[in-house]
């Protein structure tokens, strides 16, 4: 086996760059700051995509699909949105290559292929989709409509991280249309409340609901709502947005529709996404100096079965028992890989199913089948235990349960001993420092303040949560009056 994963506590960057790669994550590709997703990788995401379209057909909505291609001009009906993505934009400028006359066997851009409209590849799809909605909405009657994309999307980023911040990433979008404002609104905070629900209760990752401050807002919404998560560093990672869109993006591309009343009115818009950024959340959250733990709600193997044996004969016997616990498992919902390969040895097996975050491990071995008995080790604690076979389908969905519920319980008890209210600038410089998380401090409401903030500290306003309570107070950095807390912190 390759030498132990950097400790947390060491290097906690480096930690989680080698665990990304050493557990089958994903990988660097040959494009700069994009990742090839490796089958692991991907069956993890696959399982929070299945859960999250799930959610999203259960409150009506559809799954459709647009261009990767923006013209230009679409880009930029909408100022704010344009100028906030301007910068990370990928533009495609020419059609075609030709051969290189003065370089023999290497090509060149074609001069004469030059597009007559350059395209933005997208790195959200605002633009392309209200430019469609115009022409699928007339009348109050083809309204509310609620649109999901699984998509790709791309922004040049200059600083990358494996999942965290690439330049190319996968994520879904929902765009929706209604005809009244509170509908909107209804619906922004319907999928800030689905975010939630899926990061607590089938990630194991609690989250802050809130909205964001005006400078953190996304590009041309009105108001911005969030969830926040707490990584075991005491960095904040944004794990989810939902944009209410006021009427911003249909009077940039001009959607109105006909009331009932026989008015016209511009129609009102949300949008909300999440992306594979989650996957980075869920292996900062949960895991620890030996790789991987995952929830078993996510775990592509729920259980792994590892044979100790020597010799075919011994294989065979076990092979029967571990088939028989396979199928009983199986018909119970529980996913379970039975690895009978003989090219490693059980250490090897033992090792690279702890590294890769396998909820269960059962062990089989000739003793074990005298005894009618197995070893079962369980991932998040690496407790071990020997138990009846005849106990194993009763016994490990209660495990499995047992184990997605305190895995969120460990996380929310780290995360809430690391809320920290402050009243002063020295305190928050402090907590910050020596400390981490979420710092709770009044702030006066004002760009300048949040500025100075992040300027001097790094730290910046994760959200205004929904549970902050009206508090007479101090700005910590200005001094002016303010009437509640807000949650700062350094973020990825």
């Amino acid at each position: 086996m390759s030498k132990k994963l950097t400790k947390r506590s060491e290097d906690y960057s480096k930690w989680y760059n080698e665990l990304v790669v050493r557990a089958d994550l994903a990988e660097n590709s040959a494009v700069r700051g994009c990742m090839i997703i490796k089958p692991y990788g991907f069956a993890i995401w696959e399982k929070m995509k299945e859960e999250l379209d799930k959610k999203f057909k259960a409150t009506g909505h559809q799954n459709a699909y647009f261009p990767l291609f923006v013209p230009k001009s679409l880009f930029e009906a909408e100022e704010k949105n344009a100028e906030g993505f301007a910068k990370e934009c990928a533009v495609v400028t020419h059609y075609r290559l030709k051969n290189n006359p003065d370089e023999p066997g290497k090509l060149m851009v074609d001069p004469e292929a030059k597009l007559e409209e350059e395209l933005v590849v997208r790195p959200t799809s605002e633009a392309i989709i209200w430019s469609t909605y115009k022409n699928w909405i007339q009348s109050y009657r083809d309204l509310p409509i609620l649109i999901n994309q699984w998509a790709n999307v791309v922004r040049w980023e200059m600083r990358t991280r494996l999942f965290l911040r690439t330049a190319e990433f996968l994520w879904q979008e929902g765009h929706t249309a209604h005809a009244t404002k509170q509908e909107a609104l209804d619906e922004t905070l319907l999928i800030n409340n689905l975010y939630a629900d899926f990061a607590e209760n089938f990630m194991a990752i609690p989250v802050i609901r809130g909205v964001k401050s005006e400078s953190e807002r996304f590009a041309g919404a009105v108001d911005t709502h969030c969830i926040e998560a707490l990584m075991q560093d005491g960095k904040a990672l944004q794990a989810g947005t939902s944009h209410f869109l006021g009427q911003n993006f249909a009077k940039a591309f001009d959607v109105k529709f006909a009331t009932s009343e026989g008015g016209l009115e511009h129609v009102w818009a949300t949008s909300w996404g999440v992306s594979t950024r989650l996957m980075g959340a869920l292996i900062m959250t949960h895991s620890d100096d030996n790789g991987l733990v995952l929830p078993p709600n996510l775990a592509p193997i729920q259980v792994v079965i590892v044979p100790i044996y020597k010799g075919a004969d011994q294989l065979e016997e076990i092979a029967k028992v571990a088939t028989s616990i396979k199928e009983n498992l199986e018909e119970k919902g529980v996913s379970v890989k039975f690895d009978d390969r003989d090219n490693v040895k059980p250490g090897f097996k033992f090792n690279d199913y702890e590294l890769k975050g396998v909820p269960l491990r059962i062990a089989i071995g000739p003793k074990d089948l005298e005894n009618n008995q197995v070893e079962l080790a369980r991932r998040d604690t690496l407790e071990k235990s020997y138990v009846p076979q005849s106990e194993l389908a009763d016994l490990i969905p209660v495990l499995l349960k047992e184990i997605q519920d305190e895995l969120y319980h460990k996380a929310k008890s780290f995360r809430d001993s690391h809320i920290t209210e402050v009243n002063s600038f020295e305190e928050f410089k402090e907590v910050l420092s020596n400390k981490g998380g979420f710092v709770s401090a009044h702030w006066d409401g004002t760009a300048a303040s949040e500025e100075a903030i992040k300027k001097a500290t790094k730290a910046t306003i994760r959200c205004i949560p929904y549970a902050a309570v009206e508090e007479e107070g101090k700005c910590v950095f200005s001094g002016n009056v303010s009437a509640k807390r807000v949650l700062f912190a350094k973020a990825y």
